[in-house]
């Protein structure tokens, strides 16, 4: 299999973890929730790992601008279908700025993995 589709998915992988690993910290009301707390910890566990895989091929700055755009979008997405967490015009507007800077950066730049 390819190396480079290989370390995207486990890019993925841990931008599903940590997101999944965020949204049970809201869960776990500050810790006092063992269940969600124990997920949670596991979660950013799995998301660590994940990342390291994928930064065996992906230059760090490179996977950090893809996690961190993507992670956002999801992040407030969860935030918003789940927890009913409102996001204003300037709120999607920032957010699109660090979706773009990704792509700029996965699609132009000349120190990602393709």
């Amino acid at each position: 299999m390819n190396p480079s589709l290989t370390a995207y998915g486990f890019l993925a992988l841990a931008i599903v973890s940590e997101v999944a690993g965020s949204s049970l910290l809201q869960k776990s009301e500050q810790f006092s929730k063992a269940l969600p707390t124990i997920a949670m910890v596991l979660c950013f566990i799995a998301a660590f790992f994940f990342l390291s895989q994928a930064l065996k091929v992906i230059p760090l700055a490179i996977a950090y601008a893809i996690w961190s755009g993507v992670g956002i979008v999801l992040t407030a997405a969860v935030g918003f279908l789940i927890f009913r967490q409102a996001l204003d015009s300037w709120a999607l507007f920032g957010m699109s700025l660090i979706v773009v800077g990704a792509i700029v950066l996965n699609t132009l730049s000349r120190s990602t993995v393709h």
